[in-house]
């Protein structure tokens, strides 16, 4: 009976948390499997289906959800929401908000959708329920003036984390650290004690452990998980101090990068020379403690993705370069470090890693191997401006790549 009820419960979750179309795929964690995509691609790349160059301008990648793509972007200082079918062409586009006035002022949020509706958080921390077929905005709520706020130099990077019928947001401050806010109207359903910290760069995650339901996430020096249905703080650790560099502009309170859970270990990385660790959570779960650290795979923002038992990213050398690497999931030890361009970011799908470097644009195509780093096809990404800095996005065996104002459809289908 009681294996029958675990396995039960792990189903409700994967049910629950399928039900989303957002941020690193299904599960926010990077993983595209399909089935059915190219294990090579052609030398000159894989067939351009559509493009566009006239989004407003973002970082954030694309969310697909039934017949249509849904991206954030900003264009005069005016954060937009911006529906596209899938052959590229616009269906609306809808004020969702002024936009973070201060360096890479773009749009950052990948949108979540869920239930006929899509919800975003923009640079300036709004959190918004807006109609995924009319555009229609259905409630609006300033996160950041509401909860007493507290950022660093850059605003808010969040992806909003849609469960339970509740909204996350993490606003930081001395209100609050993290809050939910119910999905139908807006209202606040509980906020959490506060960290006395400010906000990260990071999107919150939702896991079981325990018998409980989880919400995970990093603000500038902690990491911290609370109960998915009060708030109530579970367990935190002062990440900014473990192992950290000397203190800079960018480190080592820049967090950006999305935790991974799996099997009662929580694993965070942040770039600027601070160690990556990964910490063992209480068999009660109200506790943490350090597994593991690591100086090898010290991601800036381009997210990394957990294959069997390897974790694959790009380090951090400065803001310009890194190596691209693998390590140890139960230990930490790297498997391999290896030049190829510049650091970027990454996705998984089939056995495959997709490999988006920032500096030039170039997408690399290699096998989830800890063995060693081959690109086995790459080609270059040819419209849109500024850094490379979206995460690659894949839906039907469309692969899809946001470069500014850019939004380019790529078929990678071996069908």
């Amino acid at each position: 009976m009681k294996v029958l009820l675990m396995i039960l419960s792990v189903l409700m979750l994967s049910t629950m948390m399928n039900a989303n179309d957002q941020w690193r795929g299904k599960n926010r964690d990077g993983h595209y499997n399909e089935g059915t995509l190219m294990k090579q691609w052609p030398d000159d790349g894989p067939k351009l289906l559509w493009s566009t160059e006239s989004l407003a301008a973002g970082y954030g990648a694309a969310t697909a959800s039934g017949d249509a793509l849904y991206l954030v972007g900003v264009q005069d200082q005016v954060e937009y929401l911006i529906a596209l079918d899938k052959s590229g062409k616009e269906l609306w586009r809808t004020d969702i908000g002024h936009a973070y006035e201060g360096d890479f002022a773009l749009g950052r949020c990948t949108p979540t959708v869920s239930d006929g509706s899509v919800y975003v958080i923009t640079s300036a921390g709004t959190i918004s329920r807006v109609d995924a077929k009319t555009g229609e905005v259905n409630w609006s709520v300033d996160g950041h003036k509401k909860f007493a706020g507290s950022w660093g130099i850059w605003g808010t990077s969040e992806n909003p984390l849609v469960a339970d019928n509740m909204v996350i947001y993490t606003p930081g401050g001395n209100q609050t650290t993290i809050v939910a806010l119910n999905a139908e109207n807006g209202e606040t359903v509980w906020q959490s004690e506060s960290l006395k910290d400010k906000s990260a760069y990071s999107s919150p995650i939702y896991f079981q452990h325990a018998g409980r339901n989880v919400i995970a996430n990093v603000s500038a020096n902690y990491i911290f998980g609370v109960e998915a249905s009060s708030g109530k703080m579970l367990w935190k650790y002062s990440y900014g101090t473990l192992e950290a560099p000397p203190i800079s502009w960018g480190a080592p309170y820049v967090n950006t990068v999305t935790p991974i859970y799996r099997d009662g270990q929580i694993y965070t990385t942040s770039g600027y020379d601070h160690v990556g660790a990964a910490f063992k959570l209480a068999d009660d779960g109200l506790g943490i403690s350090v597994a593991w650290t690591d100086k090898t795979l010290d991601t800036h923002h381009g997210g990394v993705v957990l294959v069997g038992d390897y974790l694959y990213g790009a380090n951090w050398i400065n803001n310009r370069s890194g190596n691209w690497c693998s390590i140890n999931w139960k230990t930490g030890e790297p498997a391999y470090e290896t030049k190829w361009l510049s650091k970027g970011s990454i996705i998984h799908s089939d056995g495959m890693l997709i490999c988006y470097e920032e500096k030039r644009g170039t997408i690399g195509l290699a096998k989830a191997t800890p063995e060693k780093f081959e690109i086995i096809s790459s080609f270059q990404v040819p419209l849109g401006s500024g850094p490379h800095w979206s995460h690659p996005m894949i839906s039907d065996g469309v692969l899809y790549i946001r470069h500014g104002k850019a939004l380019m459809a790529y078929s990678i289908s071996a069908g």
